[in-house]
């Protein structure tokens, strides 16, 4: 009787775990899919020459100002004089981050995004970036001006707030 009610208690107990266990697949499938989705949203907030804060540190002291977010290809730019101090302080300390306003309708939302900072050398894409913006005409003459330099931002991670929401949810890239 007793090896009939173990037997019985761990075909039970299987059966739970291995149910416990497709939830749980289930679970993360979900929370992957709504990543995937945030993650899209907040790419296509980046479209389109948008205005954000960009902060860099002076030493101890932050310094934050507006620049023109270019997206391109799948990375982030912001382009600037090459003697400009954001310059000079990415070069010390590349850890950086830009907020994005958004508007949807009525209600405003922020994206935060935590980066890690580059000068980028490569001719090409220097170019590229060039070419991709508006206004570059109107500060430089070509994308092999010495005054020139494109940052690469690289994203490690968004805080983003929802316009209908009062939290930020945190997202990995």
């Amino acid at each position: 009787m007793r090896q009939l009610f173990l037997a019985t208690l761990n075909h039970n107990a299987r059966k739970a775990i291995n149910g416990n266990c497709v939830f749980r697949r289930r679970c993360e499938e979900s929370l992957l899919n709504d990543k995937r989705v945030e993650l899209r949203k907040i790419w296509s907030y980046f479209n389109g020459e948008p205005h954000v804060f960009l902060a860099t540190a002076d030493r101890d002291q932050p310094r934050v100002r507006p620049v023109t977010l270019v997206h391109l290809k799948d990375r982030l730019y912001v382009t600037t004089g090459s003697d400009n101090a954001k310059v000079k302080q990415i070069e010390q300390n590349p850890k950086t981050e830009f907020c994005l306003l958004f508007e949807e309708g009525e209600r405003k939302g922020t994206i935060r995004t935590e980066c890690v900072a580059r000068i980028v050398t490569d001719e090409k894409v220097k170019a590229d970036v060039f070419s991709s913006l508006s206004f570059a005409e109107e500060f430089w003459e070509r994308p092999e001006d010495p005054s020139y330099t494109v940052i690469e931002l690289k994203p490690l991670g968004f805080e983003y707030m929802k316009p209908e929401s009062i939290e930020a949810i945190r997202i990995e890239p």
